[in-house]
């Protein structure tokens, strides 16, 4: 079993009543209230957080792409990932990911991709999302309607620019190229590792099979939600006669440890609330653009998650929350017992877990951190021992680490 930490980076200090008061925490948040200093905080806190995990035991750091939002403000996983790749040695690098079809030309994902295997040693994951609707559609100013085969052309490009090693040209519907020719190559051959952050979407559960690809699903409507997209996976891989390995698939889980019910509850219960009521206050025309989803998806019922809900809902309480399976939380035992039982209920290989939601400080993450990783990781390395991991990256034995840090004394010697 694979068990990685994933980091939102959300903005920690919308007012209070935010979600009364303003639009949508998604593309058109006034700028007023972003505060730079907080920001600088927040972006070092995120990566000591990260990079403490990754000291703790978890198998991997996974972070991601968004754009003009207060939920994540993380545009560039990638100056993320190579900070990560600097200050880590054995763990992996899980960039989910980078949303090929903003990028013009696509190659400057595989360049800066194998940038970031190289550094890291071949540590590397590569993941290919589509895109929030807020994101792409909104935020970025993509047509709706071509999203997908730009997002596919872009995928084709990157995957032949690592793996043929030859000049070549390539002539799509969106981009033209005379030469590709990429330096640097990926460390690990013929390409790193390709996970698929989904959000729902049919189309994608038969797409990552066909091309072998693992499927992540990403979303903040909790495990209940996540057994009726994790069925549909397997049924399309058992469909397509996939071997029906758990590694093949990861789930995002919430999680929340602490010794007893009642620390729970007031440690973690209002920065539960405030990541639910206000950092996914999405205003439902931005979460999903007309064209951005599948026909077959939408009779399906399968929204984003910023619309797992449908409309705006009603305020959540961190008891509500727990009870529907959004978050889980409680001791240490129960938190184990909670997440064996959605490992095996999904089928996952890789549970990506948040210790830091909502408005966690600082010193709260890492506690959560230390105590998921000491007290209930440990106790869930012992399943899918019968199965090969096929979709983790494979890096050199011997990993260069970083020089000393000069000071401008020594750096006079």
């Amino acid at each position: 079993m694979k068990i990685e930490m994933f980091h939102l980076m959300p903005y920690r200090d919308l007012p209070a009543d935010f979600a009364e008061k303003y639009h949508s925490v998604w593309v058109d948040i006034p700028s007023h209230l972003f505060d730079a200093r907080k920001a600088h905080q927040y972006y070092n806190d995120t990566l000591d957080e990260l990079e403490y995990a990754a000291a703790m035991g978890y198998d991997g750091v996974c972070v991601n792409e968004h754009h003009q939002n207060a939920y994540g403000f993380m545009p560039s996983p990638n100056l993320m990932a190579a900070a990560l790749a600097r200050r880590t040695s054995d763990v992996a690098i899980i960039v989910l990911g980078n949303s090929i079809a903003l990028y013009n030309p696509p190659i400057r994902v595989a360049e800066e991709f194998a940038m970031l295997d190289c550094i890291s040693g071949g540590r590397l994951v590569a993941g290919f999302p589509v895109g929030s609707s807020s994101d792409t559609n909104f935020g970025y100013g993509m047509n709706p309607a071509t999203l997908r085969d730009r997002y596919y052309e872009a995928e084709d490009l990157i995957m032949q620019a690592w793996s043929n090693p030859d000049v070549f040209s390539f002539d799509g519907k969106y981009t033209q190229l005379r030469y590709v020719n990429i330096w640097p190559r990926p460390i690990q051959e013929p390409h790193p590792p390709i996970w698929i952050p989904g959000g729902g979407s049919i189309e994608t559960w038969g797409w990552c099979v066909e091309k072998k690809y693992l499927y992540a699903y990403l979303s903040y409507a909790g495990f209940k939600r996540g057994k009726q997209v994790m069925d549909g996976f397997w049924n399309k891989a058992a469909e397509l006669k996939a071997e029906p390995n758990p590694y093949h698939a990861g789930f995002l889980q919430l999680v929340a440890v602490a010794d007893s019910e009642s620390e729970v509850q007031d440690k973690f219960g209002p920065h539960g609330e405030y990541f639910y009521n206000k950092m996914l206050h999405v205003y439902p025309g931005f979460a999903d653009a007309p064209g951005y989803r599948t026909l077959e998806t939408v009779k399906a019922g399968l929204l984003g998650q910023t619309t797992a809900f449908g409309e705006r809902p009603p305020a959540l309480t961190f008891k509500d929350l727990r009870e529907q399976g959004n978050i889980v939380a409680g001791t240490p035992k129960q938190v184990t017992e909670q997440l064996e039982q959605i490992i095996k209920d999904l089928r996952i290989g890789h549970l990506m877990i948040l210790n830091q939601f909502g408005s966690i400080p600082h010193d709260l993450a890492m506690a959560n951190i230390k105590k998921t990783a000491t007290e209930v990781i440990p106790n869930l390395r012992h399943l899918w021992p019968e199965w090969e991991d096929h979709w983790w990256p494979q890096p050199l034995r011997n990993v260069q680490k970083p020089g000393p840090i000069y000071s401008q004394a020594s750096a006079a010697l």
